[in-house]
This record gives structure tokens, sequence and C-alpha cells, in this order.
């Protein structure tokens, strides 16, 4: 049985969007036990799954304008926080919260507590292409600054999630750069560069630029924390720009436009789905000692089924067991 921790309180639409997600993922796995972490009167509003989740208690939780560290110290009850500890003693498997990113970060670095062997633990997504296969990058905020050696691991982190999540075999792994040349970028590219074409357990293609990211250049894409994250938020934002410009064209172009949109309609859905990465789970804080998944703060219902299915993945996979031997194995050579 797989044992999943949820933080029910985190999130713009908890409880209700994060219960009704559980309730549907209850329902589809056999093999997956939930354990709900808030006030429980209010979970229990939504709940109707009747077998395979508990529900702890907690009045204290985490808010979004919350200062991360100090948040983790001071409310050592609230719900995010209790999620995090039951992972540390064994009491379930992995984390899932869309709270506050910058207190779940700490919750995993703090409380689950980081690989031997990995300096930064790193946020991996799957973002979309336009095949709609998907692509993982990672840092995707996490850290904003990083070594050569921090964007090295990475590069073997997301080697091995698109393995034995995604099920790719020998995944393509690229550097996010301002040019295809090995001579680009600045040093931290160049360094990088040399350290990921020199690393045997990994495919590396080189550098790799952000127009070509939708084009499905790479299946894994390396970048530092601050330049992975104003990636994601420029994705995000070109997705939800085409959308609303079509709505607006469809709208407002009278009615012949409105007819041309009943020829169009499962084309344009088509677009739409090829947009949205919601229904391939939540930004996993990779490097850990335990599954830890941030879910977008706006997820819904399906957004909250997704990431539990994406965590049963990796349980199943034991990517993170695996992770642990190959930088227990780097450490040893290393020494």
């Amino acid at each position: 049985m797989k044992k999943i921790a949820v933080d029910a309180m985190g999130g713009d639409h908890a409880p209700q969007a994060i219960v009704e997600g559980v309730n549907q993922a209850v329902a589809a796995f056999v093999d997956v036990e939930i354990i709900l972490y808030g006030d429980e009167s209010k979970i229990k509003e939504y709940l109707t799954a009747t077998e395979r989740v508990t529900v702890v208690h907690t009045d204290e939780k985490i808010n979004s304008d919350d200062e991360p560290a100090k948040a983790i110290r001071r409310k050592k009850n609230a719900s995010m926080v209790l999620a995090a500890r039951a992972v540390k003693n064994g009491e379930a498997q992995a984390v899932l919260s869309a709270g506050n990113t910058g207190a779940l970060l700490a919750a995993g670095l703090f409380v689950v507590g980081r690989i031997k062997g990995i300096e930064r633990p790193g946020l991996l997504s799957t973002l979309p292409t336009t095949d709609g296969k998907g692509f993982d990058m990672l840092d995707l905020g996490a850290n904003a600054e990083n070594t050569a050696k921090h964007l090295h691991q990475y590069g073997i982190l997301g080697s091995f999630y698109a393995e034995n999540v995604r099920g790719i075999k020998k995944p393509r792994v690229g550097l996010l750069n301002n040019g295809t040349e090995d001579t680009k970028g600045d040093p931290l590219r160049k360094e990088t560069y040399a350290l990921l074409a020199a690393e045997p357990s990994i495919h590396f293609v080189g550098n790799v630029e952000a127009r070509e990211l939708m084009n499905g250049v790479a299946d894994v894409v390396v970048a530092d924390g601050f330049t992975g994250n104003a990636v994601l938020k420029s994705i995000e934002g070109t997705a939800l720009g085409i959308m609303s410009q079509l709505k607006s064209a469809i709208e407002g172009g009278g009615l012949q436009s409105k007819i041309g949109y009943l020829f169009m309609k499962n084309s344009l859905r088509t677009l739409k789905k090829s947009l949205d990465y919601s229904d391939a789970g939540g930004a996993v804080l990779f490097g850990l000692n335990a599954p830890v998944v941030k879910a977008h703060g706006s997820s819904d219902a399906k957004t909250i089924f997704a990431t539990i299915r994406q965590i049963r993945t990796m349980l199943d996979s034991d990517v993170v067991a695996k992770s642990v031997e190959k930088f227990s194995q780097m450490e040893v050579k290393l020494d």
C-alpha cells in the first residue's frame, strides 16, 4: 500500500479541491492510502471516500504570505508540517501540498531531508510540447542561484525521473542556453556543459534554446532556478494569452466566427489540451529522501488527482531509492 500525506489546507481552493481530488484517486487506485491533514470539520464536508482515508485534525495552517522558514519553525502543528513529519517518521511515503511553495521547500529540506550527495534539490515539472509528449525541466525556482555542480546533478536527477517515472528510454538531456554551439553561454553554462558532456550515465544532447523547448528538442532540460522559473512563467503566460486571444476573436468576430468555431471546436480543444500541463501532475522537489510534490496553488480536483497518480508512479518506480543509490556510488568514487 502506498501511503501519501496530503496537506488539505494548502491552495486557493482548499480544502474542497484537495479532498475532491483525493476522492477520485482513492476510487481509481486500490493501492493508495491517503492521510489528510487539516480542519476535520471542513474536510468532511467534501470527503466521500470511506476507505483508505484518514483525517488528522489541526487548526493550524501555513498561509500564502507567511515567511517560509519562520513558518516551518513556528507553526509546528500546521497541516503542511505535520504531513512532512509523517514522511520523516515513516508514517507516509510521500508529501503533497498546493500551499506556500517556499514553505514546502523548507519543509522538504529541514523535515524530510535531502539525499546524501545532493547539494541543492531542484524543483522539477513536466511541461508541454506540441506533440503532447512533454519535457521535464529543473530547476524551476527552488534555488535563485546555482553552481555548475548543481546543474550537473540536475541533469542526472532529471534523466532518472524521465526514465523511471515517464518511461522514456535513454532520455535526451539538454542544457538551456542562448545558443546551441558548445562555446555559447556565460562561465556557468560553459562549465556545466563540460560536466554534462563528460557524464556517462546520461544522454547529453548539448545546448538547447528556449524557442525550441515546446518542439520537443529534449526530454530533460537543465537550467538554474532563476532562469527556469522565468521560462516556466513565460510558458504559462503564453498558453493563457493564446487561449484568451482565440476566445476574444471568436466572441468578437460575429456570426461568421461563431459558425467557424462549430467546425473547429474539436481542433481547438486539442490545442488547449496540448498547452495544459496540469494533467502531468505537480512539481517535484527532487533530491530529497522521499517524494515531496507541489501542486499549483490554483489546482482543481482534476489536478490533485493527476498529482496523486504521479506520486503513485514515483513510488511504484522507486525513483528516489534509485537516486540515493546512484549518488551514494558517486560519493564513493569521489572519496
